[in-house]
């Protein structure tokens, strides 16, 4: 054997002699491995987590207890009673609530279904905020109202009362009912036994055809 073989031979036996240097990697080895092994899969649990999603919850780190939320639906549905009992449905294609301590739900594609004593009726908008507490809805923009017998409401910036039944317009409405049409600056509708009070430029047009017709 040469002198060159014999040299790697004694180093090869230095390395894998008992308490040398092979020891000592396999020694740390056991405890880094596993370590790492947890470090991993803590990460692997937590990472979908930082990804950015349609809901988020924004942290004080010196308030947590406190921090605000936002909750959105998509399709959202209310539902209630009035006064007297007679159940109504809010439905929207959205709503978002600031916080579930804050009663108000901001809607978007708004549409209310009210039973009344001669039968359904509808209301519609774009826009609104509903109260859950007081079941009051303030529209902002344009909105509807379609009623049996041939009652009528368009208008906008209103309040309803789902509760009362009463309707108060902030803008120009007109409508119709089986005597007629009508129109005004504004007015304050009562929905449940169809009486209107209008105010400013208020005009009435009646009917004779409907108007024989009514008992």
């Amino acid at each position: 054997m040469s002198e060159i073989a014999r040299q790697v031979r004694s180093r090869r036996q230095q390395w894998a002699a008992p308490g040398g240097r092979h020891d000592r990697v396999v020694a740390i080895a056991q405890m880094a491995l596993p370590v790492a092994t947890g470090v991993l899969a803590a990460f692997l649990v937590t990472a979908p987590l930082t990804r950015v999603g349609d809901v988020s919850f924004v942290l004080d780190k010196n308030r947590v207890a406190v921090a605000k939320e936002r909750l959105r639906i998509s399709k959202a549905s209310y539902r209630g009673e009035d006064a007297k009992g007679q159940p109504f449905e809010l439905q929207a294609g959205s709503a978002i609530q600031k916080s579930s301590t804050v009663p108000i739900v901001q809607l978007r594609d708004l549409a209310a279904k009210i039973t009344l004593a001669d039968g359904p009726a509808t209301l519609r908008a774009n826009h609104g905020s509903y109260d859950m507490d007081s079941d009051k809805i303030a529209i902002q923009g344009p909105v509807e109202f379609r009623g049996a017998g041939g009652y009528s409401l368009d208008t906008r910036n209103a309040v309803v009362n789902l509760k009362t039944r009463k309707l108060e317009s902030g803008g120009a409405v007109q409508g119709t009912t089986p005597l007629g049409t009508f129109s005004a600056d504004h007015m304050q509708a009562n929905l449940a036994d169809h009486t209107v009070t209008l105010n400013g430029n208020a005009r009435l047009r009646i009917v004779p055809k409907r108007a024989n017709r009514q008992p």
